[in-house]
């Protein structure tokens, strides 16, 4: 009788557990269904990733909270590098939940890396490593687990356009070096990649770099070419490039199942591109950089039109409390923009925008605490001019005079590095300031001004202090910039005096003679 009851038993036991079975399936499509998980079946999982979700089953949540809760103790008192160790189990035990993966990679980028000063100074690597391991723990782990997740990249698109582009950190210019180093790596020494080789390689050389972007940068050539069609022509050596591209990346995943994902998802996507977008038009383009010199930006003038319709778009799709907000950034994007193309000689185009800002903002003043400098009362280069005098006093001779020493130097050194636009556009711009200045100053009767020098005195003397072998630009800079002007040659030096060479003695005077 006993040995019945158990045979009973163990098939009670057995149907029970095949019912539970097939009931998990079930609910299983139904959760998925309905949207209430997002933890979708792990593929190509390590092995201890793999034994921890299937081993623990439920008790995986359980042991997890225990350990969330004593992360967030030891983010409280400050020690980020057990915190990150035991964010690093938590991932194991939860893969499909996203906070984890967003805390660990921030904690790497903001908390840790900061740890470390710059030595010798001005290197940053120990910094950049653990910029670069909060990136890929995202983009390499966090989204491998969870590919529709909105929240990674959004938080992917921030440490690009806020940890490596912006300049709160002190080591942020040594970030945006390392990365344009890896980017023209891979993308080739140029501000406009060929989209069109890299989707479809031809040579051995370039499938290896087509390997290289989409399996260490995790980069889709056809998705980069539509960004850059839709935002650009972007400067893809610079982070706000990339910034924009996980964000419209994240927004096609969450557009594809709209029943998961709420608005707040996708409006801090758009908001994200926005931001990487306004960043990449005010110093979107990369004039020089590499191992010994100086990075230098500009901004990117190609994009004025897709900046200018992207904001309108978000002030239609926002929530109508912040509008007006939204509104006065497009002003002053619109005011900035005709000031940018002005002095890139860019007139045509300047004058286009200047119609647009005075169009869409007839009653608003241009410039600061002057009520009064209303579009319809200037015209493009009275406003240029008075952006470039609002820090100055109009009639101040010596600021003017200083400012258009700067404005004629700024000048040649872009001059000196082929940027031929924006050389131009300072050069004539120096010259309009010395007219207006002496118009201005000849119709003051009340007062005695001191005129200003010639404006072709004052160019001469910038460009001698620039071609002073002694105290002026380096020698491949002077070469560069008297090639440009078709200058002859500097004259050759003469060689430093040899140091090791005994000392000339000069005779004595001959003595009288005795006798």
């Amino acid at each position: 009788m006993d040995k019945l009851r158990k045979i009973l038993l163990l098939l009670l036991a057995g149907l029970c557990l095949t019912g539970s079975g097939f009931m998990q399936g079930w609910m299983n499509r139904d959760r998925d269904r309905l949207g209430l998980t997002r933890m979708t079946p792990l593929e190509n999982a390590p092995p201890m990733l793999a034994f921890t979700t299937v081993a623990l089953g439920g008790f995986r949540g359980l042991i997890s909270n225990a350990l969330w809760i004593r992360a967030n103790e030891l983010q409280e008192e400050g020690k980020f590098f057990e915190m990150a160790q035991l964010a690093d189990w938590i991932t194991k035990l939860e893969p499909g939940f996203p906070q984890v993966w967003t805390m660990q990679a921030w904690n790497m980028a903001y908390n840790i890396s900061v740890k470390f000063k710059d030595n010798p100074p001005g290197d940053f690597s120990d910094r950049w490593r653990w910029v670069q391991r909060g990136i890929e723990l995202i983009r390499d782990e966090g989204l491998r687990y969870n590919p529709n997740e909105p929240l990674l990249y959004s938080e992917l698109s921030w440490l690009f356009f806020h940890k490596m582009g912006d300049n709160l950190d002190d080591g942020n210019m040594f970030y945006k070096q390392k990365w344009a180093e890896e980017m023209a790596a891979v993308l080739g020494d140029t501000n406009r990649p060929n989209f069109d080789l890299l989707i479809h390689p031809q040579t051995d050389e370039d499938r290896a770099r087509v390997g290289v972007l989409t399996n260490r940068y995790k980069l889709d050539p056809a998705l980069m070419k539509e960004v850059n069609e839709e935002y650009g022509p972007l400067e893809w050596r610079l982070p706000e490039a990339h910034a924009i591209y996980w964000a419209v990346r994240g927004r096609k995943q969450a557009e594809a199942d709209p029943q998961r994902f709420d608005r707040t998802d996708l409006d801090r996507l758009r908001r994200s591109i926005y931001q990487a977008l306004m960043r990449s038009f005010h110093r979107g383009r990369l004039l020089s950089y590499g191992e010994g010199k100086l990075l230098r930006f500009a901004p990117n003038l190609d994009i004025v039109d897709t900046v200018n319709k992207a904001t309108l778009a978000l002030m239609k799709e926002e929530d109508v409390k912040i509008r007006d907000g939204i509104a006065t950034a497009h002003r002053n994007f619109l005011a900035d923009a005709v000031y940018y193309l002005y002095t890139y000689n860019r007139i045509q185009e300047a004058q286009k925008w200047y119609d647009t800002l005075a169009r869409e903002y007839p009653d608003k003043p241009l410039l600061s605490g002057k009520p009064d400098s209303l579009p319809r009362d200037m015209d493009l280069a009275e406003y240029c001019f008075a952006r470039v005098q609002e820090d100055i006093g109009e009639t101040d001779q010596r600021r003017v005079g200083a400012l258009v020493k700067g404005l004629i130097t700024s000048s040649f050194l872009d001059l000196a590095i082929d940027n031929d636009e924006k050389a131009a556009g300072l050069m004539a711009l120096a010259k309009a300031t010395i007219d207006r200045y002496q118009q201005q100053t000849s119709q003051d009767s009340t007062t005695n001004r001191i005129p200003l020098a010639p404006f072709d005195v004052m160019r001469q003397q910038a460009l001698d202090d620039l071609l002073n072998p002694q105290e002026g630009l380096i020698p491949e800079a002077r070469a560069r910039l008297r090639d440009k002007l078709n200058l002859p040659p500097e004259p050759a030096q003469p060689a430093p005096a040899d140091t090791n060479a005994p000392p000339v003695i000069n005779p004595p005077a001959s003595a009288p003679a005795t006798s």
